[in-house]
């Protein structure tokens, strides 16, 4: 049986077929919005999702922390399983650039925290 790591983006391999493609894929300026593999890939996105824009990334740690950015005043609090990829695999770069805390909950083995205590570990604003 194969095996599919999931654990962190990281840790993923392009095949040959994956890396014939980005050779002859056609490119221009990202920053500048002229790449049009990106904005293909922002525009198709968002459409999926049924949002007015994308974005692309270049990690799932950068996405994580510009949600910190993004939703997050210094002093809040993110509320995350106590085996959450953000708490122990990024660099504290929610606390360090966010000024958010972290706040654990227990994680069951699958992952999933338990609702009563996610409302339960809300403060009042």
């Amino acid at each position: 049986m194969d095996v599919i790591d999931l654990r962190s983006d990281t840790l993923t391999q392009p095949t040959d077929e994956m890396r014939q493609a980005m050779a002859s894929a056609e490119v221009g300026d990202d920053v500048y919005g002229e790449d049009p593999s990106i904005n293909k890939l922002q525009e198709r996105s968002a459409e999926m999702l049924g949002k007015e824009a994308g974005l692309l990334m270049a990690s799932g740690t950068m996405s994580n922390l510009v949600a910190a950015l993004t939703y997050c005043h210094r002093g809040d609090e993110i509320v995350m399983g106590d085996q959450a990829h953000m708490f122990w695999n990024e660099g504290g770069g929610a606390a360090a650039l966010a000024g958010a805390q972290i706040r654990l909950l227990p994680n069951d083995d699958q992952g999933r925290m338990n609702p009563a205590d996610v409302e339960a570990a809300i403060r009042p604003p």
